[in-house]
């Protein structure tokens, strides 16, 4: 069975436990820099993996629930809670997202990198992510523009993985006229450091939106 005709669970869950640690352990920059400055409440991340962002949204004063479709990266993710006394300020909750979805509704829903091999429905994905801000809040979604640089790949071996530009992004989300507002809108690169030391030249983007007080969908 290939990759992309695995179950996601399976292969998420096989990808982690062939790793001691997938990623860096530090929260992600994009995050960091545009959560600055929002008063903290509740939040939801999808696709959280073994939990730096959702540890470090919680240790910024938010109400986290974080989600992922791999019971091995939510354990890690437990773990690393734990151990920096977080364990009761994070929710996880394991879904497939094409599958279900957390309930509720929060004043942030961030999507860091919501890509896959396997099959995502993405953009219905990011559809609920949406109906889930309350209003006022923001919906964060950042993503790659491409293949990173800098560590050496087979090309063609790559797997066909559409990188959606922001404004694709927006327009797959659907939104009402008139209820929505641009904060972000914006691709740059960036240098990722990984584990063992080598660094991966990255072509990002980021969407931030904010949805109006008051406003339908």
């Amino acid at each position: 069975m290939s990759e992309e005709t695995r179950p996601a669970q399976e292969y998420w869950d096989d990808r982690y436990r062939e790793n001691g640690r997938l990623w860096s352990g530090m929260p992600s920059a994009a995050l960091v820099r545009e959560v600055h400055g929002l008063t903290p409440g509740s939040a939801l991340e999808l696709g959280c993996g073994e939990g730096a962002d959702a540890v470090w949204l919680a240790l910024t004063g938010w109400r986290v629930t974080a989600v992922d479709v791999s019971a091995v990266a939510l354990e890690r993710a437990r773990v690393h809670a734990g151990e920096r006394g977080l364990g009761e300020r994070v929710d996880w909750q394991r879904h497939d997202l094409a599958e279900s979805f957390p309930e509720g509704s929060y004043d942030l829903v961030c999507s860091l990198f919501l890509h896959s091999t396997v099959e995502l429905p993405r953009e219905r994905i990011l559809r609920r992510a949406a109906a889930a801000v309350a209003p006022g809040g923001t919906l964060l979604v950042v993503g790659h523009a491409g293949w990173p640089r800098g560590v050496e790949h087979d090309h063609e071996d790559r797997p066909e993985v559409h990188f959606p530009t922001p404004a694709e992004v927006f327009a797959s989300l659907e939104l009402p006229e008139g209820a929505w507002e641009v904060r972000t809108d914006e691709e740059y690169e960036r240098v990722r450091v990984l584990p063992d030391g080598r660094e991966m030249h990255h072509l990002d983007n980021t969407l931030k939106l904010r949805r109006l007080p008051h406003a339908a969908g």
